[in-house]
């Protein structure tokens, strides 16, 4: 069925979706990893495509900036459309002092600043976390390929331009890799569906190092993190 956001229809998406931020990196992995491809979704531009790798049907589209959005697509993705498991691939800015750019780092936990999970009623404060299935066969597939990384805890913020220049100290302090905007949206969508759902992301700026990534390099570079969740979904 179709969604205001998502033009796909039953069985148009595959068990297992791969979600960059970016919709013009769903089109290159569908481009340069995908074969027999098929362009699922182009509402609002944010692209989603199906294909086969090594055999597997795999689909990869667009999840957007922030939490709010990846929250709406990957509601879609679980709850209408039977998606098991999302693999949120995207870019983060690190905090940790032995990251360099292009570092892969699989979120094993997410902390974050928004008020995204209030909207649960919970009776206390909910730790977004990953599928811990997913994340071991992550592990498995970036040591078979000799890729190195690192698994930890983030931190999915709201604000991208924050006016506290003391909060990236805080969260480092608490041993936090670095800042993203999505995973913990992502997770708690999956908890509540009962799906499952991992991030992994490449380092595209170091806050403390003063570097960064071009946003062509952050389109393209990241080949590391594409072959990892290509090999688990």
């Amino acid at each position: 069925m179709a969604t205001p956001h998502n033009a796909a229809s039953a069985g148009d998406i595959a068990g297992t979706v791969l979600m960059p931020g970016d919709p013009l990196r769903a089109k290159y992995i569908a481009d340069n990893y995908l074969e027999d491809v098929k362009c699922f979704n182009t509402v609002r531009n944010m692209l989603g495509y199906t294909g086969t790798y090594k055999g597997k049907t795999v689909s990869v589209m667009g999840g957007g900036m922030g939490i709010p959005s990846i929250g709406i697509y990957s509601y879609e993705l679980f709850n209408f459309y039977n998606v098991e498991n999302i693999i949120r691939i995207g870019s983060f800015g690190a905090y940790n002092d032995e990251l360099e750019l292009g570092d892969l780092v699989m979120a094993s936990g997410a902390c974050t600043d928004s008020n995204y999970g209030h909207h649960y009623d919970l009776p206390g404060v909910f730790a977004p976390i990953a599928d811990f299935g997913l994340l071991r066969k992550a592990v498995e597939a970036a040591e078979s390929k000799n890729i190195s990384y690192k698994v930890g805890n983030v931190v999915s913020s709201d604000v991208f331009y924050g006016d506290d220049p003391a909060a990236n100290d805080r969260w480092k302090k608490m041993g936090v890799l670095g800042v993203e905007m999505e995973a913990a949206g992502l997770y708690m969508n999956a908890a509540r569906a009962g799906k499952k759902a991992l991030a992994l992301l490449s380092c595209s700026d170091h806050i403390y190092k003063q570097k960064e990534l071009s946003a062509e390099e952050r389109q393209t570079s990241f080949r590391g993190m594409m072959e990892v969740a290509l090999e688990i979904a």
